[in-house]
C-alpha cells in the first residue's frame, strides 16, 4: 500500500502496463490535473459508489484498472478484478457493475479474514495461481 494520496500520469501509465498493457495508450487522453483530481478525489472520498465511479471517467480506466489503483492506493483492502480470480472462486459469469463490485469486494475481505491472511495482495495472488495451475 502506498502513502501517496493521488496518482500522476506517469503513475497511472505503470498501473495500466501493469495491468492491461492495450489500454495504456487511452491514458494519455486524460489531461495531467484530470489525473490528479479524480485518482485523488477516489483515494480519499468515503463514498464506495464514488470510489467505484470516478475512477472509470478517466480515458482508458474500467474496472480492472481501478480495482488495481484502488488495490496499490488505497488504505482499506481491495482485490484486483481478474478472470483468473473470477475462475478460481468459481464466478462464470461477471459484469463490472456496482453491486458485482461491492459483492466481490466484500468476498474477497470475508475470505481473506476466514483464512487469515493479513494483505489481500496474497490473497489475489492465490487466486489468480490457483486459476494458472488448475484453468484448462
Amino acid at each position: 500500500m502506498q502513502q501517496q494520496k493521488y496518482l500522476d500520469i506517469n503513475l497511472l501509465r505503470k498501473v495500466a502496463n501493469w495491468k492491461s498493457e492495450r489500454r495504456v495508450a487511452l491514458i494519455d487522453e486524460n489531461s495531467e490535473n484530470d489525473i490528479i483530481e479524480i485518482t485523488s478525489y477516489a483515494i480519499t472520498t468515503t463514498s464506495e459508489r464514488v470510489r467505484h465511479g470516478i475512477l472509470r471517467l478517466l480515458s482508458g480506466v474500467e474496472l480492472p484498472i481501478a480495482s488495481a489503483v484502488l488495490h496499490f492506493f488505497h488504505e482499506e483492502p481491495y482485490p484486483i478484478i481478474d478472470f483468473r480470480a473470477m475462475w478460481s472462486i468459481n464466478v462464470e459469469k461477471y459484469n463490472y457493475s456496482l453491486p458485482f463490485w461491492l459483492d466481490y469486494v466484500s468476498f474477497c475481505r470475508e475470505l481473506a479474514k476466514r483464512n487469515g491472511i493479513d494483505d489481500m495482495r496474497t490473497l489475489d495472488r492465490a487466486l489468480w495461481q490457483y486459476s494458472r495451475e488448475n484453468q484448462e
